[in-house]
């Protein structure tokens, strides 16, 4: 049987069954041009440094067999650009310390070109472990992939924004429960789909306020009659049900 659970105040989640897995989504590395567009001046280097150092505390006490990377690893959507020619290949020196997984995602275009021979890059489809899918969340499963009762996405940021709100620009967690048929047609009873928030704490740094936001196909599908529906901050902290959702996605 698989287990899941939540990385306290880390936008992580790891899921065990004969092996453990952490998993993490939506690090954006080359997004560095887009302060440096608004005239704030970083070190590509210095944030993947911070970026490999935060996971790796997480690896040391979780002490996961693999990492798996839930899509959009790096920033440009097609093309490769300058800073993810000198940076993605510096964050990926993470796979010689343990087993690591590429699920790519829509801004991954031609990532296996950036990616080491001990860096596994799978299908967009995603991955299946028992009855759970972990997948970036920009395309709708396969009806092959039918037999599931859990997806675990990221793609879409969730992120809480209220002026106002001690909690405005803050990452959440997203869970909602739906029926199984507004993704699988001929299947029946319930699904539940999670959405990791992005590992990448800087992404709403300059255009929070203007932000557009990422539009899933599976979200699409369940957000407007969702049987039920959690928000909760890193730390656990439940703030919304099924009636916030427009706030977050």
């Amino acid at each position: 049987m698989v287990t899941t659970r939540l990385v306290q105040s880390q936008p992580a989640l790891i899921l065990e069954n004969k092996k453990r897995y952490l998993v993490v989504t939506d690090l954006h590395i080359g997004f560095e041009s887009k302060l440096v567009a608004n005239d704030i001046h970083v070190n590509p280097r210095d944030i993947i440094s911070e970026t490999v150092r935060e996971l790796q505390k997480i690896i040391n006490v979780q002490k996961p067999d693999v990492l798996i990377l839930l899509g959009d690893v790096k920033s440009g959507i097609e093309s490769i650009s300058k800073i993810e020619w000198a940076t993605v290949p510096l964050f990926f020196e993470i796979g010689k310390k343990i087993e690591t997984v590429v699920i790519p995602g829509n801004h991954d275009g031609n990532i296996q070109k950036l990616a080491p021979d001990w860096i596994s890059v799978t299908s967009s489809s995603g991955l299946v472990v028992d009855d759970i899918l972990l997948t970036h969340g920009h395309v709708m499963p396969s009806e092959n992939l039918s037999h599931i009762n859990k997806i675990i996405m990221g793609h879409v940021h969730p992120v809480y924004f209220s002026e106002g709100s001690v909690l405005d620009g803050q990452r959440v967690w997203v869970s909602i429960k739906s029926d199984k048929s507004k993704i699988f047609p001929s299947s029946h009873g319930k699904i539940e789909i999670t959405i990791i928030p992005s590992f990448n704490r800087y992404f709403y740094a300059t255009y929070k306020k203007n932000h557009k936001r990422s539009i899933s196909p599976i979200i699409e599908a369940v957000k407007e009659e969702p049987n039920s529906a959690k928000i909760a901050t890193l730390d656990g902290s439940i703030i919304g049900n099924e009636s916030m959702l427009s706030a977050v996605l």
